[in-house]
């Protein structure tokens, strides 16, 4: 099921769609990383093993999202019951590219959507604060043949954020953004290939 969508905060109708629809991730040449959300129960298993492993579902559509700022918006900083536990899960950029040639995006054709292996969505970026920023944010639904491959053949490690994650989330509400700012990765705009921006940067 895709995810709820909303517009982002003060995008003009003259905004350059380039400008809108960009992947901000960290990322080096060879790997990119992806941030989710789950319960001690999956995320503990998980780390021992340095891949996902039971009871993580791999029947069911899991969603990979290369923005920190955008998973804590949705996770309240990992408290929401079964969200607790916030890992970096770094892939090859090979399988991210594959994942993203195989998607197609949840607001075009209904049929095909249903069809597609991968979902593509875009929502509004978030500030540390949990604003609405006037770009997007994507995020990536794999199915069931892509989690395998996910799981089984791309994952270079997995980190868990958690403390870290804590340490920030104390320091914004104590108005100290921009220290919370440094405890968390950077994030760069991700050189998508031509022909991938072109089918999937747009709503």
């Amino acid at each position: 099921m895709a995810q709820q969508r909303s517009s982002p905060r003060g995008t003009g109708a003259t905004r350059n769609p380039s400008e809108l629809h960009v992947v901000r991730a960290d990322f080096d040449d060879s790997t990119i990383v992806v941030y989710q959300a789950y319960a001690p129960a999956i995320a503990e298993p998980a780390l021992r093993a340095g891949r996902f492993v039971a009871p993580f579902s791999f029947r069911r559509m899991t969603w990979i999202k290369p923005s920190l700022p955008w998973l804590l918006h949705r996770s309240n900083w990992g408290t929401k019951p079964g969200q607790e536990r916030v890992l970096a899960v770094r892939i090859t950029r090979r399988g991210w590219e594959r994942a993203l040639a195989a998607a197609e995006l949840t607001t075009g054709d209904p049929q095909r959507t249903a069809a597609a292996e991968v979902h593509v969505q875009w929502d509004p970026e978030r500030s540390l604060r949990g604003a609405a920023l006037n770009h997007y944010s994507i995020q990536v639904g794999l199915g069931r043949e892509t989690i395998r491959a996910f799981a089984e053949e791309w994952i270079v490690s997995l980190t868990d954020l958690t403390p870290q994650i804590r340490r920030a989330a104390e320091l914004v509400r104590t108005g100290r953004t921009e220290q919370a700012r440094r405890l968390l990765p950077d994030e760069r705009r991700y050189p998508l290939p031509v022909e991938l921006t072109a089918r999937l940067c747009r709503v």
